[in-house]
């Protein structure tokens, strides 16, 4: 297992792609944490690897039509421990629509595991493709031009 952090992101980002369980689990410090900004039902600091991964991540399983989601991993840019990373995902939603946005995570890595996160990402997107009961705008929710 690799220490580099911008090759410790990007092994993660490709197992989130592929699906592969155990690598998103191993790729975490045990203490991790995952801040999403923001007033969505998902928005707070996820504390713990467990939490983070089958709370948030995997709650997100059921919002999606299985076998939709593609993530495609634009770039990173790293400076010691800390590692910036830009993707894209995109998937059909089980409400109709499709979940089209760009993100950007601020990574930190520590021991060749990723030990903080701070996603930014469209949250109104968000809130109207994945959590449409939250209010957000139904032009998304259909698939509509934003």
């Amino acid at each position: 297992m690799t220490t580099d952090p911008s090759a410790v992101v990007v092994r993660y980002v490709e197992a989130v792609r592929d699906g592969d369980a155990d690598v998103i689990y191993e790729s975490f410090a045990e203490d991790a944490t995952w801040h999403y900004p923001g007033d969505l039902p998902i928005s707070k600091v996820w504390k713990g690897r467990d939490a983070i991964v089958n709370d948030f991540l995997g709650g997100m399983g059921p919002l999606l039509v299985p076998g939709t989601m593609k993530i495609e991993l634009i770039g990173t840019i790293a400076e010691g421990d800390r590692v910036v990373a830009e993707w894209t995902s995109k998937a059909r939603t089980v409400y109709g629509g499709t979940y089209d946005n760009r993100c950007v995570g601020v990574y930190t890595v520590r021991d060749g595991r990723i030990a903080s996160v701070v996603e930014y990402a469209d949250t109104r997107h968000v809130a109207a493709a994945l959590f449409p009961e939250h209010g957000g705008p139904g032009r998304a929710v259909t698939g509509e031009p934003r």
